[in-house]
């Protein structure tokens, strides 16, 4: 093709529409959120820093707490204050309570079946009242106390075998939390250490994979006319990724099937009666709505949960002063002739300061997951259009130097204070790293109870040190769960009065 065809072919209505484009952008009344100009049908997409909370922060800075950067084809904008977030998740959550569902998430959870991205309405709603109101309300998770018990002192023992070499501490996190989550949703576990290392690590590998896939940038996203092209290849691998977990799901529910007569008190069997009776009185109840759930438990559980205690051993490592004193309190609670039960957090006051702080600075999704509206709105004077992909800067908003004295520090006694008394309840619009409003996340009390319990093991049954001249390693890995770049190595050591305590 010649050049001066091309010219024309091409650039020239593409450099039409983009200047018609911006020139209504500046005429909207009320107008777009400012933000860069970007290029011609690319918008900023070719500007993108891979460390997106750092990157939308930075812009924050230069064009305030609402910006919006065209993405392709789709328009992003950005919130970065406490104010604006309660405007858009409290005042307006109705119109907000939708999402821009990515293409690698709607392969994943067979159509968009799950909690997290089914849009508002009843269907969303019947799946919320399954998960908060009765798998996760407190006499459910009251009720499989003892499985979360038993996979506490498998680790202790897998830990103590381990005594005096260095122990990864993401993969202990990781297969513990697995572990845990996976008895209580079907009430099986890995055996022995020599299941926990192979299977464990083919499973942390498999989530890893699928939540590198949810973060990676896809043209799909940003050209939806292009999505059946699926153009990375980004769908075709999550699907890979997706059979592998589905063939399992299969298999339990096989299981489950076939042991009708030894009923278990587990969510999949409550998920089965569930579908078995009908679902709601007017929305069915799918096995597709049974997987897509046991996905949503197990990528969105685990990962977060062992991240999470991971950044505060690392915290907690970094300062021996906070981790002398957080030890001291166990041993006052707890005593050292025995380990560590759940009763005992609500006595531990300075380990839920230490699990506050740590999710301050180390939120387990920077920026949450985005929401969408289903009508323009207005936020601030600018207008927010249907369909928009809006950004809740969490990461930025727990840091902010206006609201939090020292705010780049780890200090979990600020919450002493008075009026810090922060919670996890998402009321607070200077401290909800879980989100807020109905799209709050359902799983806090079941994280709540399995970091603290965890952590508050690791700390007391065990002294840890770094190896010979290390250093603990703080910079972060970006994505949709933002992980330590280099995994916590330490060397346990057992601290209990008994030895018999760790078998």
């Amino acid at each position: 093709m010649a050049p001066t065809t091309f010219l024309y072919t091409f650039l020239l209505p593409a450099f039409l529409i983009y200047t018609t484009f911006l020139l209504l952008r500046k005429r909207r009344t009320p107008p777009l959120p400012p933000g860069p100009t970007g290029l011609p049908l690319l918008g900023s997409l070719p500007f993108l820093n891979p460390s997106l909370h750092t990157y939308f922060t930075d812009l924050s800075k230069k064009y305030g707490p609402i910006f919006s950067l065209q993405l392709g084809s789709k328009l992003a904008v950005v919130i970065s204050s406490s104010s604006l977030a309660r405007a858009v998740l409290r005042e307006h959550d109705n119109t907000f309570a939708n999402r821009d569902v990515p293409a690698a998430a709607r392969v994943l959870t067979y159509g968009g079946n799950d909690i997290v991205w089914t849009p508002n309405g009843p269907t969303w709603r019947m799946l919320r009242r399954i998960c908060v109101h009765e798998m996760l309300a407190p006499h459910s998770l009251d009720a499989v106390s003892g499985l979360r018990q038993r996979e506490i002192w498998s680790t202790v023992r897998h830990i103590h075998a381990r005594s005096g070499t260095p122990v990864n501490i993401s993969t202990e996190t990781f297969l513990n939390v697995m572990n845990t989550v996976t008895s209580t949703i079907w009430s099986g576990t890995l055996e022995g250490d020599k299941e926990r290392e192979s299977v464990g690590k083919d499973f942390k590998e498999l989530v890893a994979g699928i939540v590198d896939l949810l973060g990676r940038p896809n043209v799909s996203d940003f050209f939806p006319a292009l999505a059946r092209f699926d153009l990375q290849g980004i769908q075709r691998k999550m699907e890979v990724l997706k059979e592998r977990f589905d063939n399992i799901f299969e298999r339990m529910i096989e299981n489950k099937s076939c042991d009708e007569g030894k009923r278990t008190k587990d969510f999949l069997e409550f998920m089965l009666r569930m579908e078995r009776e009908g679902g709601d009185s007017k929305i069915p109840f799918t096995v597709d709505h049974i997987k897509a759930l046991l996905m949503d438990m197990i990528v969105g559980g685990t990962d977060t949960t062992a991240t999470t205690i991971e950044w505060a051993m690392a915290e907690l490592l970094n300062k021996p002063d906070l981790l002398k004193k957080l030890r001291e309190e166990l041993d006052q609670v707890v005593g050292k002739d025995k380990l560590v039960e759940e009763s005992h957090l609500t006595q531990l006051h300075f380990l839920s300061l230490v699990i506050k702080e740590t999710l301050r600075l180390h939120p387990p999704v920077p920026l949450l997951v985005p929401h969408c509206p289903s009508s323009p709105c207005t936020i601030d004077g600018y207008l927010i259009p249907e369909g928009t992909r809006v950004f809740i800067n969490a990461w930025a908003i727990q840091r902010d130097p206006s609201k939090w004295t020292d705010p780049m520090e780890f200090k979990p006694e600020r919450y002493l204070q008075q009026g810090l008394n922060r919670d996890f309840n998402g009321k607070d619009f200077d401290y909800f790293p879980f989100g807020s409003g109905r799209r709050i996340c359902a799983g806090i009390a079941m994280a709540e109870r399995m970091v603290g319990y965890l952590l508050a093991t690791m700390v007391h049954s065990f002294d840890w040190k770094l190896l010979e001249g290390e250093e603990v390693d703080m910079s972060e890995n970006f994505g949709i769960v933002v992980k330590k770049a280099v995994p916590l190595v330490a060397i346990p050591t057992p601290r209990l009065s008994k030895n018999e305590l760790y078998y």
